[in-house]
């Protein structure tokens, strides 16, 4: 069996430099958030919206140079996820795991493997995910299987849930173990024969992801698309912090959003406190102290992001124990704060709005849902102990997607 390809819908523009990408990322925002509150409210899935995200050739702004792309910093990619997730956090969300699937390549691929998909990449394919099972006792753990038959071809079969992308995708990268249980990331064609991608989430946030199932029954697999996965992390290697800056930008694009939304709601809709004694509610000294401790927050927000990609960065330039640990933590740090911040932002907006800012034609809360649904990726009170431990014991954190 030769090599599998993958053509995209459309052929995307090649980003060459950080700068285009956010000024790409900055472009398509602006169209993106039109009709973001209308899609979530009617769950109106944005298949076109990412067709032209990845016609713009943001989705291959991490290969590296040598294959062609841009190698953008991980500080620049984690400010194209906020920015389009400060227009809608749906669509910020679902490149996280093309991002995450192109550094397993990157890491744990061979130069054949990444020279082909990272030209599909280029070329605009998109890379969903298959990683998570409902099935199984623990989160971690999973039942999909890769087999090889008599005649020796390889053969998928599992069953996957929280499939984020998989539904708008090309490919979709799924974790399978072979029967020594050893992990793989397989690069299968959405199209092949057997996959099927069912519409099923129903999360009350973050309901345009496509985040549902995809079922593999006897799909036929190229060993050119198997990329070792337990290894990525059998190792020091920046996949497990690369994952997490990532989520922690959507977040961040969620807190802005909901503090955009507020300040305009305030400035033209939102009345004043009858003992406050003033005409605008933008004058209650109350308002502007709470958004001012807002606004701080958030700019520590984009701050903690900046260092955490840096860390990023010099560990995959340099990966060893205490480069690689030292990114988890940064991490740690900012994934931790723009849950808190998220969550922050989008209650806020309610309590100095008023109560006309709770009229469903605004659609405001899709900022708290969005941000309640996506921040149960992993949990926080888990982060600060690892912060703590590290910081008072020197404990390196534990080597996962999740940290």
């Amino acid at each position: 069996m030769t090599a599998s390809h993958v053509s995209p819908k459309q052929t995307a523009t090649v980003i060459t430099s950080a700068s285009q990408a956010l000024s790409v990322a900055r472009e398509l925002a602006q169209a993106f958030s039109a009709g973001a509150a209308e899609r979530d409210r009617d769950r109106i899935l944005p298949v076109s919206q990412f067709q032209a995200l990845f016609a713009s050739g943001l989705g291959g702004i991490t290969v590296p140079k040598k294959f062609g792309g841009a190698a953008v910093s991980s500080a620049v990619l984690a400010e194209v996820i906020a920015i389009l997730s400060e227009a809608d956090s749906a669509i910020g969300q679902v490149p996280q795991n093309h991002f995450y699937a192109l550094e397993v390549l990157r890491v744990n691929g061979s130069e054949q493997q990444q020279r082909r998909l990272y030209a599909e990449v280029l070329a605009g394919v998109h890379l969903g995910n298959a990683l998570a099972e409902f099935s199984s006792p623990a989160a971690h753990q999973r039942s999909t299987s890769i087999r090889p038959e008599s005649h020796g071809q390889l053969r998928l079969e599992g069953r996957k849930f929280y499939a984020t992308g998989a539904l708008f995708a090309d490919r979709i990268p799924v974790s399978a173990q072979d029967s020594h249980g050893k992990e793989f990331l397989v690069f299968v064609p959405r199209h092949q024969a057997g996959v099927s991608v069912i519409d099923d989430w129903s999360g009350f946030g973050q309901r345009t992801t496509g985040s549902g199932s995809v079922i593999f029954e006897h799909v036929a697999v190229d060993s050119d698309d198997i990329v070792p996965f337990t290894s990525a992390f059998e190792r020091p290697t920046t996949v497990g912090p690369f994952a997490q800056i990532i989520h922690a930008a959507i977040d961040q694009g969620i807190a802005r959003a909901a503090f955009n939304d507020m300040l305009s709601f305030i400035r033209s809709h939102s009345r004043p406190w009858p003992d406050s004694g003033l005409e605008r509610a933008s004058d209650d000294p109350l308002t502007l102290d709470r958004i001012g401790q807002l606004a701080a927050r958030l700019q520590a927000g984009d701050a903690l992001l900046s260092e955490a990609g840096h860390a990023v960065d010099i560990a995959q330039q340099s990966p060893d124990d205490h480069s690689v640990a030292l990114a988890s933590v940064r991490v740690a740090a900012v994934r931790a704060w723009t849950t808190e911040v998220s969550l922050e932002a989008a209650n806020l907006l309610f309590e100095l709005s008023g109560t006309r800012s709770a009229l469903r034609e605004h659609n405001f809360d899709r900022h708290w849902r969005n941000a309640r649904t996506h921040t149960l990726h992993d949990p926080v009170r888990w982060k600060y102990p690892i912060i703590g431990n590290y910081v008072l014991n020197g404990v390196l954190p534990p080597r996962r997607g999740t940290i």
